[in-house]
Parts: C-alpha cells; structure tokens; sequence
C-alpha cells in the first residue's frame, strides 16, 4: 500500500468499500436476513456514487462543498465538462437515501436496487478510468 495516498485515491477506496459492502448486504437481504433493510442498501450505494463524484472533483483539483447532494455534486462534475456516461438523474434519485434513510423508513422496491447497481457499477468504472495516474 502507498505510503501517501492522494485524496481522490482514498476518496475511490472508500467509494469500492461502499460498493462491495451494499453487494454484500444485498446477497444477505435476497438469501432472507429480516435483520436488513433496502435502505441500508441504497444509503451505501448513493455513499459510493458521492465519493466516485468526490473522488473526480478531487483528482481535478477542483474545491466541493461538503455536502450530500448528488445532483449539486454532479453539476460540478459536468460545469468542468468531465463526460460520463450515465444518466444523470437516475443518480440523483439516490440522494433520498443519503441523509433521510438514516432517520425514516424509505422502502424502494427491489427492481430499483438492481438498476441502482447497475448504474454505481458503470460510475465507478468511469471514475476509476477517469481518475488513473497515467
């Protein structure tokens, strides 16, 4: 492991350990743990998506707020004219799930949580091809 990791690169760790923790929690919902909840699962995958957006915005040198809000995260993304290719506004939809999940109870349906997957898993290929020291 590097001695100083750059803070996108800790940024896009952080964003795969979201990724592969909603995985992980999503096999156990499906297999029947009545422990978990959908919205566990979505609150992970929208940390990942706003670290992958982070993670961008910091490799470009550009300054962001801290704050939860994709759709504002994303807009700063696209102003510095960085092209990815998703659809923007499926993202957005996550951010129900970044701050309201932690206090209330948000059911999606499961058809949702495989296109969420889907979508984070094309963001955090992009992001890792965006952000590689070449």
């Amino acid at each position: 492991m590097d001695q100083f990791l750059k803070q996108y690169q800790i940024l896009f760790r952080k964003a795969n350990v979201d990724y592969r923790s909603a995985q992980n929690l999503y096999e156990d919902f499906q297999q029947g743990d009545s422990e978990l909840d959908i919205d566990v699962i979505l609150f992970h995958l929208q940390q990942c998506a706003e670290k992958c957006l982070r993670s961008i915005l910091s490799f470009r040198k550009i300054n962001f707020p801290k704050v939860h809000d994709l759709e504002l995260l994303a807009k700063m993304v696209y102003e510095n004219r960085i092209a990815l290719e998703l659809n923007i506004d499926d993202l957005i939809e996550l951010n129900d799930f970044a701050v309201e999940s932690r206090y209330a109870i948000i059911h999606d349906d499961l058809d949702n949580a495989e296109q969420y997957f889907q979508l984070l898993k094309k963001l955090v290929e992009q992001t890792e091809d965006l952000i590689s020291d070449v």
